[in-house]
């Protein structure tokens, strides 16, 4: 599998609202490419737009997403057909640099409206680790599956619930732009969702004040965000395929790690095997457990939507650093 996560140079914040504001969109009686039912077409990439669309939407909006649960949408390629209904859509809600072939159909789709979601908040250089700097370890050398570009932005700005937030005040504004009839409804909705957002920051930084260690192992270096925000340090079996064993030199280290941080867990997702956490857990003495990057719902998802899954997220962090 697959486990680039190449994200392009972010736009400044100033960029951003003048960006979105000179996006095209069509107005309120331009119908060519509505529903049948006058809804607002909205095509998202992935889980994390699809979501922010469907919340800020509701009834207003007819939503088609790119990804199909269960598909790790790293590896998305589109058919000729879904490519040509791009065209068709009033707004593509997409985060640039996840799926690159994804990336180029929708540049030259011609949608009406085209919101990437990597200019609607501040991108930030997490690397492979978060915490910890580690000199000559042989398990980073594999360049060929860094999880950044060449200007370093990490993009899983999604699971950090302040970082989302400000992606989906972005996308009210852009339904709002694409279709002012109901712009009240959507800036409601807005603001319900930024509120419950706001009320899973509190958890996750309630939840996560006082534990015995700030230290967790995740086989995906998708947490970066989220170990920032709450003071974590994350540690990911990086540089390697899902897929593939850590050298044993990362083993080893992580083992040293795990013992002076007191770590009890290590992390894998859902969408990926969990032979390599399974693999660090035996030799170091571990035990495995999943954080889901939310990249999709399936029915393995610990949850209906994002924000069970990232409940029981917290669940999962709490258990594994002793929330005291």
């Amino acid at each position: 599998m697959n486990v680039r996560r190449l994200i392009p140079t972010a736009a400044t914040a100033g960029a951003v609202t003048l960006g979105l504001l000179a996006l095209s969109a069509c107005s309120s009686s331009d119908t060519a490419g509505r529903k049948g039912d006058g809804r607002l077409a909205v095509t998202a990439s992935f889980y994390p737009m699809q979501f922010l669309a469907q919340q800020i939407g509701g009834d207003h909006v007819s939503v088609t997403t790119l990804t199909k649960p269960g598909t790790e949408p790293h590896d998305l390629e589109l058919s000729p057909r879904e490519t040509a209904r791009l065209s068709q859509a009033d707004v593509i809600l997409y985060l640039k640099g996840i799926a690159p072939a994804v990336d180029d159909a929708i540049g030259q789709s011609g949608a009406r409206q085209i919101v990437d979601a990597t200019s609607l908040t501040e991108m930030e250089h997490h690397g492979t680790e978060t915490g910890h700097a580690h000199e000559g370890d042989e398990g980073h050398g594999d360049e060929d599956h860094e999880e950044e570009s060449a200007d370093g932005n990490d993009p899983h700005i999604w699971l950090d619930p302040v970082k989302y937030a400000e992606v989906a005040k972005g996308v009210g504004a852009a339904l709002e732009k694409a279709d002012p009839d109901h712009a009240a409804t959507y800036r409601t909705n807005t603001g319900t969702l930024v509120g419950k957002l706001g009320a899973l920051d509190t958890a996750f930084e309630q939840g996560l004040a006082h534990t015995a260690t700030r230290t967790f192992i995740t086989t995906h270096a998708a947490f970066g965000y989220l170990a920032e925000r709450y003071g974590l340090e994350q540690e990911a079996i990086a540089g390697v395929d899902p897929e593939a064993e850590p050298s044993p030199a990362r083993v080893k280290e992580l083992g040293t790690i795990a013992r002076q941080d007191k770590v009890s867990t290590v992390f894998f997702e859902t969408l990926a095997s969990d032979r390599t956490a399974k693999t660090i857990a035996g030799d170091t003495g571990l035990r495995t457990d999943v954080l889901d990057p939310l990249e999709g719902i399936t029915a393995k998802s610990k949850g209906s939507d994002y924000l069970q899954v990232m409940k029981a997220n917290l669940t999962a962090l709490q258990n594994a650093l002793g929330a005291k």
